[in-house]
């Protein structure tokens, strides 16, 4: 916070003495917050941010929440789609997978890594071979596996396949509950 505060200031081209008299702050207490030998607060924010002429959150870099929508950058890899949908690396990951309709009979080439994958079917009819299995999975059926099981992915007919697709390390599942009815 220090050196970003420093930054501004220089920035706009005042001293600390003019800082000072804007804000009713003392020099030698602007000056030790620029260094980090004193932590911000509120009260010494308020008239800093009062006087930068800023939003407050602006002032201190806080991630602006105003807008709620997630900026999504699609991703094209071999023909299909990925949209990450999860913002931090590591854990489980979210994706939302559009694959267009096969063209042809497709050959499978299963692949196995380390992980665990849960897979929704969003539309469309989605072919998984799991080892042994051949699966054909329509508009809102799940599966979840161990990812070191050969896997592979693919429309099962000529129209577009929409699925999201949450993976994570090995170990981490995703635990869908359902509740039970009450009888009587």
């Amino acid at each position: 916070m220090g050196p970003r505060l420093r930054r501004l200031r220089r920035g706009r081209g005042r001293t600390l003495t003019d800082l000072a008299a804007a804000t009713g702050i003392s020099e030698s207490t602007l000056s030790r917050l620029e260094s980090g030998r004193r932590r911000p607060n509120l009260e010494l924010l308020l008239p800093l941010a009062r006087a930068y002429g800023m939003p407050l959150e602006e002032l201190i870099g806080a991630p602006y929440t105003g807008d709620p929508r997630v900026n999504l950058r699609p991703i094209q890899r071999d023909g299909m789609t990925y949209i990450r949908l999860t913002r931090t690396a590591g854990g489980t990951q979210a994706y939302k997978v559009i694959m267009p309709g096969a063209t042809g009979p497709a050959t499978p080439d299963p692949q196995r890594h380390e992980g665990y994958e849960w897979l929704y079917v969003l539309g469309g009819r989605l072919r998984l071979v799991l080892g042994e299995q051949e699966l054909v999975l329509a508009t809102g059926e799940a599966a979840e596996f161990d990812t070191r099981v050969p896997h592979w992915l693919g429309p099962a007919g000529a129209e577009p396949v929409e699925l999201l697709v949450l993976f994570g390390p090995q170990g981490e599942r995703a635990h869908v509950r359902a509740r039970s009815r009450p009888t009587g």
